[in-house]
């Protein structure tokens, strides 16, 4: 079985991919994909099952605010990012991958992404934790609350920025199967200054990326510190997006 789930990873991995992705949770996904691929379970209800666990991981970051209870609701988080990468690889493994698909996956994703900065931010109203102004805030303190909520603005209008940037009618480029970054064409930069953005651009990327390190932060008891870089990357990104949108549509 593991030689089998090995060589799915291997036919189904993408061609840029994190770290983390390529050394743990794709080759886990394979063994998953491995077991599903002789079943009639379809890659949407594997989106669907993640999206549950998803939740689920949501509510134990409420109803478990100790150390340990973090550990818990982000080790459920990891497995649902487990099944997010299986999805994907069983519907290219079956040839079955489809534009609703990969549409239906960003779409859960997104408010995934959105959830979490919501969720964060009651459990530190919950627990306490280092507030916006680098001092400990105690439990109970509404600025948690204003965070969590103004946490949930941020990454609801950066979903709304995504979609609407990569509409075709913008990007000139068609909805495909594949992740969006996948197709996007990169131009290296050759100037110092464009690598060291570019090289910023990356790294800011990889934090954005939850999965990759969350379960760091867990382990650590500094979820605050997360929920605080998640939500300033997102609005870094919003502003970066609100101010090519100025540029475009704002000039005579």
């Amino acid at each position: 079985m593991l030689a089998n789930g090995w060589a799915i990873y291997k036919s189904t991995r993408k061609k840029h991919d994190l770290i983390f992705n390529v050394y743990l949770m794709r080759p886990l996904a394979g063994q998953l994909v491995g077991l599903l691929a002789p079943t009639r379970v379809t890659p949407n209800q594997v989106t669907l099952v993640n999206l549950l666990l998803f939740i689920l991981a949501g509510g134990l970051l409420i109803a478990l605010p100790t150390l340990a209870g973090g550990v818990v609701a982000i080790a459920v988080l990891e497995a649902s990012y487990c099944l997010d990468c299986v999805d994907g690889m069983l519907a290219r493994h079956k040839k079955i991958a489809s534009k609703e698909g990969h549409l239906f996956d960003f779409f859960t994703d997104e408010l995934k992404a959105l959830l979490l900065a919501a969720l964060l931010g009651i459990r530190l109203w919950r627990t306490g934790g280092l507030g916006i102004d680098g001092h400990e805030w105690p439990a109970r303190a509404p600025g948690f609350l204003l965070a969590s909520i103004a946490g949930a603005v941020v990454l609801a209008s950066a979903v709304s920025l995504t979609n609407f940037v990569r509409r075709p009618e913008l990007s000139g480029r068609e909805t495909t199967v594949e992740a969006h970054y996948e197709t996007a064409v990169a131009n290296k930069p050759t100037s110092l200054v464009g690598k060291a953005a570019q090289g910023l651009t990356t790294f800011l990327r990889f934090l954005n990326h939850y999965p990759s390190h969350l379960w760091i932060f867990a382990a650590l008891g500094r979820l605050d510190v997360f929920f605080w870089i998640y939500v300033s990357i997102n609005l870094l990104y919003l502003a970066r997006g609100w101010l090519g949108l100025v540029v475009r549509f704002g000039r005579f």
